[in-house]
């Protein structure tokens, strides 16, 4: 696998936040989020390539039993099948996350995809290619049927992001229990000014909030 960082730290997002976690972040994405905080697996892709058997080894020796597959785009690894199968009969809990373009199969406890929305579209060439790849929801649909197991992470500037999120939710069909807001930003402090508001929506529209916590506790990096 294309590998850029492994590392230990607490799951920042989503639902399993402040779990200790060994994170596995793959390098290499088919979107170009004009937000993205980790330019070095997508714009710019870093890494080396790493055998599914380091990996395996890796997260064992980490001692801990959760394990998150993130990226970049790890659904694009041809190795991800293998990994988590090996990761499962090591008795691991495993969380892929993926912007939900792509379906392979493969198998996980928690399937967290981060559908990507207008406020995420590049300017320049990757602009067309972007939208075409997030606006098509049969990969996304077919992920949510293998994978009953999931939650739906979206990023949120404001109130003008709010009728595409309903709209996809309701386009899903998915509960909105399943469904977190999550504040844009790179940095903590970029992340407080947004959260209030964000928090606000999640009141108004039924969903859930999802922290940032690794930008509140490490700061912006790697390895966190």
């Amino acid at each position: 696998m294309f590998v850029a960082e492994v590392f230990a730290s607490l799951q920042g997002e989503g639902i399993l936040a402040g779990t200790p976690s060994f994170f596995i972040r793959t390098s290499g994405c088919n979107l170009r989020c004009r937000w993205c905080d980790t330019p070095y697996t997508s714009w710019q892709p870093e890494g080396r390539r790493v055998s599914v058997g380091e990996l395996v080894a890796a997260a064992r020796d980490a001692g801990l039993r959760h394990v998150v597959i993130t990226g970049g785009e790890p659904l694009l690894q041809r190795e991800l099948p293998a990994l988590c199968a090996a990761l499962k009969a090591q008795g691991h809990h495993i969380t892929v996350e993926t912007a939900g373009t792509l379906a392979p199969e493969f198998a996980c406890d928690l399937l967290s995809v981060s559908p990507k929305t207008a406020n995420s579209d590049p300017e320049g060439v990757w602009r067309a290619r972007h939208r075409r790849l997030r606006e098509n929801l049969a990969p996304l649909r077919l992920l949510l049927q293998r994978h009953p197991n999931f939650q739906l992470k979206f990023v949120v500037q404001g109130e003008q992001d709010m009728p595409e999120i309903v709209a996809l939710v309701e386009r899903l069909g998915v509960s909105g229990d399943r469904v977190l807001l999550m504040p844009e930003g790179k940095t903590a402090q970029e992340v407080a000014q947004v959260a209030p508001e964000v928090a606000r929506l999640c009141l108004r529209f039924g969903f859930r909030f999802s922290p940032r916590l690794h930008l509140e506790l490490f700061g912006a990096g790697r390895g966190v």
